[in-house]
């Protein structure tokens, strides 16, 4: 919450390069991009707030039963946490690409064209899919409030991956760290981009897992079919009132449990093959 006037100066201060120092091979800003973007945000920040609430007691809960509590006045947890934290963050963006109820969700980050500082704050308003996530690290005795910390500290660390003012970095750093290179990867829809570069303060999860890929050709931003719609609600939940109309029109159980979990973009066999014999036609 305090960061935020920060980041709108920052997006301001961004805007303003664009202005005074174009570069043809940037998209910059667009004002309807960019309200979009705003205005998801603002709403992330009013549904989330109490939603805060429910995390805490949900880690306050599992804290009381771990076996162990560990003591925030000692550096091992605190380096726990960092290490436990960026983990978690890994597998929860890892499965809100993978599981197509999660994407619902997460696509509303993606659904920008453009990639700028205003684009880290279009952020969806369904945030009750992170929880599970990092329920483990209470479990492990870290204290509630330093899981929320560090969940700040990692999202105010993002926020600065959002820009094509910054190229690529000391190869030390671009080789361990999530940089602007690595997350306008993560954002491109090109096929050689999808599902790669999911770290959040750290890229070495990506390297581990092989879900790593360092920018080459020029990222082409957005969803692999974009929405085409500045407006809020379809923003939010465009990908929800698709899902539900694929299950609806799905004949077993078998595809309505296909639609919800399987990965975006799944289909019945039958329908994958039909689609491919109308291509080759």
């Amino acid at each position: 919450m305090y960061a935020i006037p920060a980041f709108v100066l920052l997006v301001a201060v961004e805007a303003l390069s664009y202005r005074f120092a174009p570069d043809d091979e940037e998209r910059g800003y667009e004002l309807r991009d960019t309200a979009t973007s705003m205005t998801m945000g603002a709403g992330s920040q009013v549904i989330g707030l109490p939603w805060k609430a429910v995390a805490l007691l949900a880690y306050a809960g599992l804290y009381t039963l771990a076996p162990v509590r560990l003591s925030a006045a000692s550096a091992g947890t605190w380096v726990l946490l960092f290490f436990a934290d960026d983990l978690a963050y890994y597998a929860f963006h890892r499965a809100h690409h993978r599981v197509r109820v999660l994407w619902a969700s997460h696509v509303v980050h993606h659904s920008s064209v453009r990639f700028n500082l205003s684009t880290a704050l279009r952020q969806s308003w369904t945030p009750m899919t992170t929880l599970p996530f990092w329920l483990p690290l209470a479990l492990l005795g870290i204290p509630p409030w330093m899981i929320l910390l560090q969940q700040s500290v990692s999202l105010v660390y993002q926020f600065f991956l959002h820009t094509e003012r910054v190229g690529m970095l000391w190869k030390p750093v671009e080789w361990v760290f999530n940089t602007p290179s690595h997350h306008r990867v993560h954002h491109g829809s090109n096929n050689v981009y999808l599902d790669r570069n999911y770290g959040g303060i750290l890229i070495v999860w990506d390297r581990l897992c092989g879900t790593f890929q360092a920018e080459g050709e020029p990222v082409r931003y957005g969803l692999t079919k974009n929405i085409g719609t500045h407006n809020p609600l379809r923003v939010a939940f465009h990908e929800y009132a698709a899902a539900w109309r694929d299950v609806r029109s799905a004949r077993r159980w078998r595809d309505r449990a296909g639609y919800l979990f399987g990965p975006p973009g799944w289909a019945p066999a039958a329908d994958r093959a039909g689609l491919t014999a109308r291509a080759e036609a």
